[in-house]
């Protein structure tokens, strides 16, 4: 009998589980969506208030405020971003209310990585924190690093100041 409960409680975790990360991967595909759509309020109401949004330059590092600042011209303009995953893989806390994430992105830049960390408010997941990359070919690395050092070389004196 107590194994049997224990199995139960087993399969009904697990089945909860799928239901969260099937929650989870729709909010993320509708918010990307969201930005495809120029649609600039369900966009950022998919941000929890004190979010973060890093970008792929260095000086991208925003709080929510921020980056809405940042963006608004270009939803004003229809010229967003529109972002597909390709792969994702989600994780959680032993509470259930915390998630991360990683993904792969078809996008303008070619492919990029996304990885952030959700929050469960109410019945809903906001996102908490953002990562945008892009991904570098190894064969490339030199390449880009030539292409980038000029402007980064700079960068990296300037923080090092600080």
């Amino acid at each position: 009998m107590k194994k049997t409960f224990l199995f139960l409680l087993f399969v009904a975790s697990f089945a909860n589980a799928q239901i969260e990360k099937d929650k989870i991967n729709q909010t993320l595909d509708d918010w990307h969506k969201a930005a495809a759509d120029v649609k600039f309020d369900a966009y950022f109401n998919t941000l929890a208030e004190d979010a973060i949004y890093i970008g792929t330059d260095a000086t991208e590092n925003w709080q929510k405020k921020d980056f809405k600042t940042w963006a608004k011209p270009y939803f004003d303009k229809g010229t967003t971003w529109n972002f597909k995953a390709l792969e994702r893989h989600i994780f959680f806390d032993k509470t259930g209310k915390l998630a991360w994430f990683d993904e792969l992105l078809d996008t303008q830049m070619k492919i990029c990585r996304g990885s952030g960390v959700l929050v469960k408010v109410g019945k809903e997941w906001k996102i908490q924190h953002y990562v945008l990359s892009m991904t570098i070919p190894n064969d490339e690395v030199d390449a880009v690093t030539k292409i980038k050092s000029p402007i980064e070389d700079a960068l990296i004196a300037k923080l090092q100041k600080k």
